[in-house]
């Protein structure tokens, strides 16, 4: 007979992360296990849907062996998004995930964008909403075109929390909140089909993030037969699990990509900032970045050196990296710059820099980014944060969660739990199943904050110096930097 305890799992970029909660709040048990990305070619980034599956169970024996799964009495699973998976009738993979990372649908992108005019755009979306290479229906026109096999036998795309959710369910469905530009934030659009004949018949149905898709199956990997809630979104997941729920509160997630974000009762949205549809009156204005602790990772692996030995090189170098710039571009730019083709650069290194210069760059460069980005969300939501809730991985530094506050000029409240998207999937799970009352706040009773970075005051002239210098090498080298750039002095 299940204790009431709450299972939280986020199907994460790099890894599984998963915990149980008491019924009155607390960690009972937590794991996390790591699941590989294929880059077969430039540009593109897949994940195995198997490797998924596996790493869940990795998780969920050893929450087994810290506490017991028989005294679940909820699941709730949030994911990255923007991954797709195109699955057959049996829910079976027929082709490799493409992730949020993978850029090779840029050019089907501009072509879907470049033939719809205002009009359209908001004949379709209500807004003029303009896609990018992760949206779904540009990978949809590309499987059609590049392996029409596997767009015939599609029945679903998935993400990957939904397809988790089908495996112990038997049951597909998403959420309105991560089907980005596919829904006006409750149903479908109607117009779906203007975009690509074929697509919304592939799409399962919707359910809210706190309703029960389902229950776990009998004997799918020790867990009772528990409601199973549709989830939604890493960043979403994440939002809750900060117990962020007010007007001109915002959020910092530091995980592969830095997700930022601040809830609104006013504000119009702005260029390159995604701004959900309203829910219980407020919006929500926020975006993604491409790399993250992506491009901390992409250093370690590059310099053959552990991550902990690149943040100790960082700690020796001064603020501003003695003007040394990192451009964490590497697999191009999300929001709010959306430019696939951009890719990243050391600049401004001259012999007086050395290795700790470079690894300091990095970490500015990415607190660069994620400021930029910022900047977009605030001018869309038309209010300023007095503070962001941080969490995520990247948030343990604590000599990066201080850049980032002396880089933006805004404190940072650092979660005692980072994996807040873990936690927010808990919460979701716990009201589907009636055990919690509410999503909103629902994480108060769990979890609280260790520590706030105020700004150091005396590091803000060099910062918004770095931050002028890195917006002018940014414009500067886009389109140059592009794979298969024009040579500068070759007309085009």
């Amino acid at each position: 007979m299940s204790s009431g305890a709450l299972l939280g799992l986020d199907i994460g970029t790099t890894k599984v992360k998963g915990a149980i909660f008491a019924p009155g709040g607390g960690v009972v048990a937590s794991a996390d296990h790591p699941h590989a990305t294929a880059r077969a070619r430039s540009g593109w980034s897949e994940q195995d849907a198997g490797a998924w599956q596996r790493a869940v169970a990795a998780v969920l024996a050893e929450l087994d062996r810290q506490a017991d799964l028989a005294a679940v009495g909820s699941v709730g699973i949030c994911s990255q998004v923007n991954t797709h998976l195109f699955v057959d009738a049996h829910g079976d993979p027929l082709a490799p995930a493409i992730t949020w990372q993978d850029g090779r649908c840029g050019d089907v992108a501009a072509e879907l964008d470049e033939r719809l005019d205002d009009a359209a755009r908001r004949r379709i979306w209500g807004e003029p909403y303009h896609v990018d290479a992760s949206y779904l229906v540009a990978r949809a026109i590309w499987m059609e075109r590049e392996r029409p096999d596997v767009w015939e036998r599609t029945c679903w795309v998935l993400s990957p929390k939904d397809y988790i959710n089908l495996w112990l369910t038997g049951e597909p469905a998403s959420d309105p909140i991560s089907s980005i530009g596919l829904t006006d934030g409750h149903e479908y659009l109607s117009r779906l089909d203007e975009l690509m004949p074929g697509v919304a018949e592939r799409l399962p149905a919707l359910r809210d993030p706190a309703d029960a898709v389902g229950s776990v199956r009998e004997g799918r990997l020790g867990l009772p037969a528990v409601p199973v809630a549709a989830g939604t979104m890493d960043a979403w997941a994440n939002l809750v699990g900060s117990g962020v729920a007010g007007p001109g509160e915002g959020i910092h997630v530091a995980g592969t990509s830095e997700i930022l974000g601040v809830l609104s009762d006013r504000g119009a949205g702005a260029p390159g900032v995604v701004t959900f549809p309203e829910r219980d009156g407020l919006r929500l204005h926020a975006g993604p970045t491409q790399a993250g602790g992506d491009a901390l990772r992409w250093a370690a692996e590059a310099w053959d050196r552990p991550i902990d030995e690149v943040l100790g090189s960082a700690s020796l170098a001064p603020a501003g990296s003695a003007g040394a710039l990192f451009l964490p571009h590497l697999a191009g730019e999300r929001a709010p710059v959306w430019d696939s083709r951009l890719r990243g650069a050391f600049a401004g290194l001259g012999f007086e820099h050395g290795r700790e210069h470079l690894c300091r760059a990095v970490l500015e460069g990415v607190a660069f980014s994620a400021r930029q980005l910022l900047e977009a969300i605030v001018h869309a939501a038309g209010i300023a944060p007095p503070e962001l809730v941080l969490s995520g991985g990247g948030a343990a530094s604590d000599l990066w969660c201080q850049i980032k506050a002396d880089v933006f000029g805004t404190p940072l409240r650092r979660c005692a739990i980072l994996d807040t998207g873990v936690l927010g999937a808990a919460v979701l799970g716990g009201v589907a199943a009636g055990r919690l009352d509410r999503v909103d706040r629902g994480a108060e009773d769990f979890a609280g904050h260790d520590r706030v970075f105020e700004p150091e005051l005396g590091h803000r002239e060099r910062y918004d110096d770095g931050y002028a210098r890195y917006r002018a090498v940014q414009t500067a080298l886009r389109g140059a930097l592009a794979p298969g750039a024009s040579d500068p002095g070759t007309p085009s």
